[in-house]
């Protein structure tokens, strides 16, 4: 049984969700994941909330430290992890590589958005570990 996420956690993914709509709706699908990332990190700015952008994560296997081997899309206030794609075809190894992702920082709480459908609430999928 999994915990129940914080306060601050569920504030954060209300947020992320709230922007990855208000962005879809002013652009709509088709552009590139990077024009989606400058656009979601100027909103979290402009709302005051927190964020890494290409955040590198170093990976530990047994003795070896590898500085460079990982790297989020957006870390949002240290908590959540966005991931953020713009594909037609949507892939399930995506999720696996979220939860990878949450599993190697730690995290609890993933969002992986694809901005590539016709409506937004359709392209978000909530991840928790």
């Amino acid at each position: 049984m999994f915990d129940k996420l914080t306060d601050r956690e569920e504030f954060l993914a209300a947020q992320i969700v709230d922007i990855a709509i208000k962005i879809h709706k002013e652009l709509g699908p088709g552009l590139l994941e990077s024009v989606y990332e400058k656009c979601f990190v100027y909103e979290l700015a402009d709302r005051g909330i927190n964020f890494q952008r290409q955040k590198e994560v170093p990976i530990l296997y047994k003795k070896l430290n590898i500085e460079d081997g990982l790297r989020l899309d957006i870390l949002v206030d240290n908590l959540v992890i966005v991931e953020l794609k713009a594909q037609e075809n949507y892939h399930p190894v995506w999720e696996a590589q979220l939860l990878s992702y949450l599993k190697l920082t730690k995290k609890r709480l993933g969002l992986l958005i694809n901005f590539h459908v016709p409506l937004m609430k359709n392209g978000i999928k909530r991840l928790i570990l």
